[in-house]
């Protein structure tokens, strides 16, 4: 409560609370306390808010963890509560259209006796007419109440003369005194007709005033043509009409009451009701069958002085069975002695249990299809946290031959071989640490720097595609004033060119003491590894004999890349040569290497101050951009020409920065390995430590 925002929002809203009370004590309720007292309210609302959302946030976490709980929920909202929605939705409506229909019966009930009471006044002023004295009238009127006794023993009729004249007829008989006939024991007979009563006649409700108390009544009142009156028929609405609709709708009237409107909330809506005093008993308003709920309807009548229009709120009790039969009552056919409405309702009930059966039976199978696939995934989860763990062993029970059962299957399957799988790891990783021991060991074997040696500046790049790679380059000193330089190209990449790569090493390491001239070491060279080299590879060399005291330099190519051969300042035409002496590839195995020294041609070269010299493989001319264009020996010359007078550093890594952009950082697809030699003095005598490695 005091270390989280709401716990204090909480706690500070009921202090808050508190000093408000305790300061109403003393000053009473002000303006100040009531502010003061709703900031706390305020308060502990927005640490209860921020509560309920932590908590509910929690709950459902914990809740909806478990596959289980989320699609026993997921079945709920989605099966469950719609079909209890729907039952509620046709229960309701149900319910809606009973309230309807009840009313509808009631009011037509009352319609009937309005109508009822409507006809005898008519019918009594028909007979009126042609009636020729006094007492035929009399009997007419008589005549019409024993029409209304047996059914509304309360019912009266009376001649009431009015203000004004309706018609132009003139009857017979002269004008007729006040009469009466019936009990009127409801009331008195009315001694004047209002002046809102039409010569078109009235018939409907009214309410009248006996003893302080207030009662209810049909009248209706119809005019004697050509006179100035009316005959005004009266049912009061008591025993009799109670037993009237109990008999014809099986409904017991509970109490009628005068509906009073609410000023405040507008024309239509009631605020509450004044009872209206009835005559009838409890006998004659109930009888077999008048059970059921209460039902309400509102009828609507007139004031009778003044012709204001009210509403009468009549209270019954109807039972649904009892409506259902008045709605069906048209509709009944005896078909086998059968009812045909309770044939229908005896349908509908069986529909209705069905429905409920099937819902039950189909909450039930949700909610063991749900128990049988979360506890397949928990088999799962479990074996994946065993296997997490480091244990391989754990296999799932398979339960069904379903999609579930598959993946158990295949779970179990993966476990079998994930052991098998490490293996293979360790023993790539181990490959993989081998491959970066040989790379370093290959790469040992290149010269380590830059050679120090007057008169000329050497540098070299070697960069495999792989681990480890069949280019090859040299620095051979052969005295203090020559210098052997070669480069290589095995066929093919990875592990067997690197070894057929220290082969040529060691034999070109043996041979460059015994043979100065390039085609006498290379037709050697020849000779001796074709005993050992794949029928399905062979080598591209270049080999070079850098004489300073002769300055020349003796050039071999054995099917290698051109040399790109730059002349120094002191040439006229300094344009880039592509150097490609005759000569095979090493290894061929051809009639014992006579072909190959037949074809190999060895070049001299006259060396003058700043003539540059580049030996490279074909992993640089071949270098490849997205569209698959080469870089290609042209345009490696004319770069080569165009920077020629950059240290040979500088050089090197111009032309490993043009080819980078030329492939966009391409993946590279084969060694790229290059030698420059750039002569700096020709004929220069050399001390004894002439030759030797810059990094030595």
């Amino acid at each position: 409560m005091t270390r989280t925002f709401s716990g204090r929002a909480v706690v500070g809203g009921v202090a808050i609370k508190a000093a408000a009370f305790i300061l109403g004590l003393f000053t009473g309720p002000t303006t100040l306390v009531q502010v003061i007292d709703t900031c706390g309210d305020l308060s502990i609302i927005i640490g209860a808010l921020i509560v309920f959302v932590l908590l509910s946030a929690d709950m459902k976490q914990r809740l909806l963890w478990r596959i289980r709980r989320k699609l026993a929920v997921s079945y709920i909202f989605i099966g469950l509560i719609p079909a209890l929605l729907i039952i509620c939705f046709f229960l309701v409506a149900g319910l809606f259209l009973f309230i309807n229909i009840s009313s509808y019966l009631m009011r037509g009930e009352f319609t009937r006796i309005v109508d009822q009471a409507g006809f005898v006044a008519q019918s009594a002023s028909d007979g009126i007419e042609r009636a020729r004295d006094v007492d035929r009238v009399r009997n007419v009127l008589e005549a019409r109440v024993a029409t209304l006794a047996p059914r509304y023993p309360g019912a009266s009729i009376s001649i009431v003369s009015a203000t004004r004249q309706c018609g132009t007829r003139t009857l017979e008989v002269p004008p007729l005194p006040r009469m009466v006939a019936g009990a009127w024991a409801h009331t008195e007979p009315p001694r004047a007709i209002p002046a809102w009563i039409s010569c078109d006649g009235y018939a409907g409700v009214m309410t009248y005033q006996k003893d302080g108390r207030e009662f209810s009544a049909v009248r209706a009142a119809h005019w004697l043509l050509g006179t100035n009156q009316v005959v005004v028929v009266d049912i009061p609405i008591d025993g009799a009409v109670a037993r009237a609709v109990r008999d014809r709708l099986g409904a017991a009237l509970t109490r009628v009451a005068v509906a009073i409107e609410s000023e405040s909330s507008g024309s239509g809506s009631i605020a509450e009701s004044t009872p209206v005093a009835t005559n009838w008993t409890e006998a004659d308003r109930q009888g077999p069958g008048t059970s059921g709920r209460t039902w309400v309807t509102m009828l609507d009548f007139s004031d009778w002085e003044s012709g204001a229009g009210r509403s009468l709120v009549i209270g019954f009790r109807m039972s649904v069975r009892q409506i259902y039969d008045q709605i069906a009552i048209n509709s009944r056919t005896v078909l086998a002695d059968l009812d045909l409405g309770q044939g229908l309702l005896v349908v509908l009930a069986v529909v209705g249990v069905l429905f409920l059966i099937i819902q039950a039976v189909a909450f039930s199978m949700g909610l063991a299809l749900a128990r049988s696939i979360t506890s397949s995934v928990h088999e799962l989860g479990e074996g994946t946290e065993r296997v997490r763990r480091g244990d391989f062993t754990r296999r799932v029970a398979i339960k069904s031959r379903d999609q579930l059962g598959e993946l158990a299957e295949s779970f179990n399957s993966m476990t079998a071989s994930i052991e098998d799988l490490l293996h293979a790891k360790a023993e790539k990783e181990r490959m993989e640490q081998e491959l970066r021991i040989a790379r370093q060991i290959q790469m040992s074997l290149l010269p380590q720097g830059p050679l120090a040696m007057p008169g000329v500046s050497l540098t070299a790049h070697c960069e495999p595609a792989r681990e480890v790679g069949g280019d090859y380059y040299d620095f051979l000193p052969i005295d203090e004033h020559t210098l052997g330089i070669l480069i290589a190209d095995v066929s093919g990449k990875g592990t067997s060119a690197a070894l057929y790569m220290a082969e040529l090493k060691g034999i070109v390491l043996s041979l460059s003491q015994r043979h100065r001239s390039p085609r006498d070491l290379l037709i050697e060279a020849d000779r001796i590894i074709s005993r050992h080299l794949d029928s399905r590879s062979f080598i591209t060399v270049t080999y070079l004999v850098v004489d300073l005291r002769a300055g020349t330099i003796h050039y071999a190519r054995a099917g290698h890349c051109p040399m790109v051969y730059v002349p120094g300042p002191y040439s006229a035409h300094r344009s880039p040569q592509l150097m490609t002496p005759d000569g095979m590839v090493l290894g061929l195995q051809l009639d014992e290497g006579r072909t190959f020294g037949r074809l190999l041609e060895e070049v001299t070269i006259p060396l003058g101050p700043g003539d540059l010299f580049v030996l490279y493989t074909d992993g640089l001319t071949e270098a490849m951009n997205h569209a698959g264009d080469c870089f290609g020996d042209t345009r490696l010359a004319d770069l080569i020409a165009q920077h020629a007078d950059l240290p040979a550093d500088e050089l090197r890594e111009r032309i490993l920065r043009e080819i980078d952009a030329f492939t966009d950082s391409a993946l590279q697809q084969d060694d790229m390995t290059m030698v420059l030699l750039r002569v700096e003095q020709v004929g220069q005598p050399t001390g004894t430590t002439a030759l030797a490695h810059a990094d030595a």
